[in-house]
């Protein structure tokens, strides 16, 4: 199976469906690749309908710190809001497409990552995945939402680059494509064409790579050791299959 796995951050999200953007990616990526998952965040939004309910949104490491209110909300937005709009917007271009989360058919459980994070968790295979693998093969695009749940059941809170990362593993994917509102990764004042694992662990020491860009950075340094090596980071559609290009981050080992 040749497999590119997309993640799609909450802030890019509009610009994906409010135009012909997110059907001509997914139209050009099916020339080279046989199957594509879609992986959504909703940090905005999420951010934005909690603050409506009075919840304040704290940030650790780049992980929103998720309570169970939070998780709530979390859930309500990006299963419910986010997941049918992205799901909605493939199937109105004739894009067969399917809406999912974690948990569906056990997928994952999520690993408790911190006790600082409350509800926030890592995704660990569970079972059998060939009910996926099914849906690939007849050329459905499975629109992931990244919420989890734990070992009793407890809704989880996982980022969006760390499901992606491991659906990428999970699936030997070829490409993962981590489409952003920014024009790639910064180091050194500017932003970078490729990076290589030294340049991550640099930016990482130094604190140069903060924020949500620490988990993204991690899964990248976990796919290249898992064998994932055609990695890019950045929000112009266009130069996603342009190895030359200069827009966007290239993640080389």
């Amino acid at each position: 199976m040749n497999l590119a796995v997309i993640k799609i951050s909450g802030k890019s999200l509009n610009e994906f469906i409010s135009s012909q953007i997110g059907v001509k990616l997914i139209k050009d990526l099916r020339k080279k690749y046989s199957s594509i998952i879609l992986i959504h965040g909703g940090g905005n939004l999420i951010t934005e309908w909690s603050e409506k309910l009075g919840i304040k949104s704290s940030f650790y490491e780049g992980q929103r710190i998720t309570d169970s209110k939070g998780m709530e909300v979390t859930a309500a937005v990006q299963d419910g809001l986010i997941n049918s709009k992205l799901t909605s917007y493939l199937q109105s271009n004739s894009i067969q497409s399917i809406g999912l989360n974690g948990i569906d058919m056990g997928l994952f459980k999520a690993e408790y990552l911190n006790k600082k994070l409350g509800f926030v968790g890592n995704p660990l295979p569970n079972q059998s995945y060939q009910w996926l693998e099914q849906l690939l093969e007849n050329k459905v695009v499975p629109v992931f939402s990244s919420v989890s749940s734990d070992t009793n059941g407890n809704l989880m809170n996982v980022n969006a680059d760390l499901f992606a990362g491991a659906i990428a593993k999970l699936l030997k994917a070829e490409t993962i494509l981590f489409i952003s509102d920014l024009d790639g990764v910064m180091l050194n004042g500017k932003f970078q064409s490729s990076l290589s694992i030294e340049n991550i662990n640099e930016g990482l020491s130094t604190g140069e790579i903060n924020g949500g860009m620490i988990p993204k950075m991690n899964t990248c340094l976990d796919l290249l050791a898992k064998g994932v090596n055609n990695i890019w980071i950045g929000n112009n559609f266009s130069e996603i299959n342009n190895s030359e290009s200069n827009l966007g981050t290239w993640i080389i080992g």
